[in-house]
């Protein structure tokens, strides 16, 4: 199995071909695709599906990925790894969870707003563009139009989400409740889901147990605890940062919660990665 590294915070670019040379591989960084012309099947994971202009797709670090061209085709493509993702903010940061835990590593174009469509072309043509042009602040150009690209990506997936599973009756639509407020403890309390949700906090515990095979709290530790460790591994922040990010009373809040499901102290978590090379 071929694995791919980028060695740059992030690149982009154009691939026009009759036949896309690379064969299925893995890559270790974040990778979207925009097609400004052509049809063919895109594979990822096992997974195949058509693709045609005007269709942008997402690829995460270790996505099984692969594309039969059928028709000469014109690639846009935009990588962007984790030392990319250490310079941006807390807020573009919290764009990407949203992105990596709703999205389902499943073949297919994320854009659903179709008037998205033609902005994204043109946010990827400016790229190119800028990218000839070599003039002054011109990676903070590049940046703020990949940054664009970004969260337009992460409205559209909070879109499907919202068309696939947003009803009151659903156990899904009370994880979308905790991933959009992950980072405000006090909006995660049994009532204040079940008051939203307009039924009592017995009812509300014993849905989500009875549908997601775990309590309703226990999930959001667990999710909190997973965010923790992409700011842990991507990031420099300090732990004084990440527990007010999290709303966390102080870094021995964060500590004691950390060490109950890793059994480590988050700064030593940080120091076995890097050793490791994760």
């Amino acid at each position: 199995m071929k694995i791919k590294n980028l060695h740059l915070p992030f690149e982009a670019g154009l691939i026009e071909t009759d036949e896309y040379v690379s064969q299925e591989h893995r890559n270790t960084y974040f990778e979207m695709f925009f097609i400004f012309k052509g049809k063919g099947i895109q594979v990822i994971n096992e997974n195949q599906l058509e693709y045609a202009p005007d269709k942008l797709f997402l690829l995460f670090p270790k996505d099984l990925h692969d594309f039969k061209v059928q028709e000469k085709t014109s690639f846009f493509f935009l990588r962007f790894n984790e030392s990319y993702l250490k310079t941006q903010s807390k807020e573009w940061l919290q764009k990407l969870d949203y992105i990596f835990y709703n999205h389902d590593h499943l073949p297919g174009c994320i854009l659903k707003n179709v008037e998205d469509k033609p902005l994204i072309r043109t946010l990827a043509e400016a790229i190119l563009k800028e990218q000839k042009r070599k003039n002054a602040y011109q990676q903070e150009v590049l940046q703020q139009l990949i940054n664009t690209i970004i969260t337009i990506a992460a409205r559209n997936i909070a879109l499907l989400g919202t068309a696939r599973h947003y009803h009151p009756s659903q156990p899904l639509s009370v994880l979308g409740y905790i991933h959009q407020n992950i980072y405000s403890p006090n909006l995660l309390k049994t009532e204040v889901i079940a008051e939203h949700f307009h039924v009592s906090p017995n009812y509300m515990s014993e849905f989500f147990k009875r549908q997601t095979g775990e309590s309703m709290q226990h999930y959001i530790h667990s999710y909190r605890i997973k965010l923790i460790e992409n700011r842990l591994l991507l990031t420099n922040f300090r732990l004084t940062e990440i527990a007010l990010e999290f709303g966390l009373t102080d870094v021995s809040h964060l500590n004691k919660l950390f060490k109950k499901f890793k059994q480590m102290s988050p700064s030593d978590y940080r120091r076995s990665a890097k050793y490791s090379g994760l």
